[in-house]
């Protein structure tokens, strides 16, 4: 047999060999997605990291009533820390990144010594960064995986998972991602565009937000700083249920090293259905922009909302992009902070019709969306971060590449977090949910009968 058609027959054979009736998943009572029928969670662990807030339950089994979102780090509200630190006109990715690492906010000297600790990490060993530039791929994302487990090469103690080893490699995570994202692109701007190879090295006394823009495109504002350390600081954490922070928890739990571990998460974060969702986004706007004569007129653009409802315009997958969140009901909080800057940013790039047009869009979408669904939605739905983080990225003058990068560059945080628990506090056992075999008994015929 040539090899396509053995590769066609084996295809072919899925078809019947791995459908599963949907009914059977009802019968047999599956968390379909570890999801319970109201769509909350199955409660698989507990956490003292991040909690994520979108609704609570009624007494008597009353079900769930949905409530403005929360997102809390430690137990602090996100929110007040954001306004805690814009208030004092400074960057606050670092101390989120303590906060979250260590369970409490740092004192002043504390801060100081983590930052110096964070800055003298961010330069690659001149090995590694030669590794990096022999990287190929114009996938940002499958060569920070590949960097990261080149890493277990040249750490002086991969495998130890002790507290103390563990914190050591999570802080040197943390302050290297932004090196490798940024030099990564640009090895990947030179060789598949014919650009200038620009390897920038990072600068002592600056943010991650400051020197990250540095190593990538050279200037920045400090508004372009600010408005992306707040990004940062809301893609940190975001409880212990999203995909890749599970994953991060799955691996974690079986003893294997945290490079391994990490790269896998980066595999989920890679996934379209998590950490894309920003990129979509964009495309969805650019292509409203070009099919929406009138900006501000609501009877087009809700018209135009449920072709796309209807499959009949867009991509036809019946999606709006950035509405909608798997806990969040009637806000996003990370979505509210980001829109606040969001606005200055569009003031000073001179974007201010394109943010209106996007605003009113928020509120179009979320309307058009629940009144086209009618009966048949079973919660509410607001914007999620998603839907301005991208406008913010491609105002501050982020390439499209760098979109989910940036998104493992901030949650490598909540990642390596999960990571110290579940290794070190929780009762360590290997994560083995189960799984119920259907498939029906056959005897073996031997090879010559066949």
């Amino acid at each position: 047999m040539k090899d396509e058609y053995v590769i066609y027959k084996l295809s072919e054979s899925i078809k019947t060999t791995s459908r599963i009736d949907p009914k059977l998943f009802v019968e047999y009572n599956v968390k379909r997605g570890l999801r319970n029928e109201d769509h909350s969670g199955v409660l698989v662990g507990l956490t003292k990291i991040g909690d994520v807030v979108g609704y609570e339950r009624l007494p008597d089994n009353g079900g769930l009533k949905a409530i403005p979102g929360k997102l809390l780090y430690r137990g602090i509200d996100v929110e007040d820390l954001v306004v805690g630190v814009q208030a004092e006109k400074r960057f606050g990715f670092e101390e989120t990144a303590f906060l979250l690492l260590s369970g409490y906010l740092p004192s002043p000297g504390e801060l100081e010594s983590f930052n110096n600790v964070v800055n003298k990490a961010m330069a690659l060993e001149q090995k590694t960064k030669m590794n990096i530039l022999d990287l190929e791929g114009t996938n940002i994302m499958n060569i920070l995986s590949r960097s990261v487990l080149e890493m277990y090469t040249f750490d002086k103690d991969p495998d130890n998972t002790s507290q103390d080893n563990l914190m050591r490699q999570s802080i040197e995570l943390i302050a290297i991602f932004p090196t490798i994202i940024a030099y990564a692109y640009n090895i990947m701007r030179h060789s598949s565009m014919g650009r200038s190879l620009h390897i920038r090295h990072p600068k002592e006394n600056l943010s991650i937000a400051e020197n990250f823009l540095y190593m990538l495109k050279g200037e920045y504002t400090e508004l372009e700083a600010k408005i992306l350390d707040l990004a940062l600081i809301l893609h940190a954490e975001h409880g212990g249920g999203n995909n890749s922070t599970f994953t991060v928890r799955v691996t974690s739990s079986s003893g294997t090293d945290t490079f391994s571990s990490i790269a896998a998460a980066i595999g989920s974060l890679k996934g379209p259905l998590h950490g894309g969702a920003n990129l979509a986004v964009i495309k969805m706007f650019d292509h409203l922009k070009e099919n929406i004569a009138d900006w501000s007129n609501v009877e087009e653009i809700d018209a135009y909302l449920v072709k796309m409802l209807r499959k009949e315009a867009y991509n036809r997958t019946g999606l709006i992009y950035g509405i909608g969140h798997a806990i969040y009901t009637v806000s996003d909080p990370r979505a509210l902070l980001i829109k606040d800057m969001a606005r200055e940013l569009a003031k000073e790039k001179g974007r201010e019709k394109e943010f209106a047009f996007l605003e009113l869009l928020e509120v179009r979408a979320v309307d058009t969306f629940m009144q086209f669904k009618g009966k048949n939605v079973n919660k509410l739905v607001c914007a999620n971060v998603d839907f301005y983080s991208g406008f913010v990225y491609e105002m501050i003058g982020l390439p499209e590449e760098v979109f989910t990068p940036l998104f493992a560059m901030s949650r490598i945080t909540g990642w390596t977090a999960h990571r110290i628990e579940e290794l070190n506090f929780n009762s360590k056992r290997i994560i083995r949910p189960a799984y119920k075999n259907i498939a029906p008994l056959k005897k073996f015929v031997p090879l010559t009968d066949r």
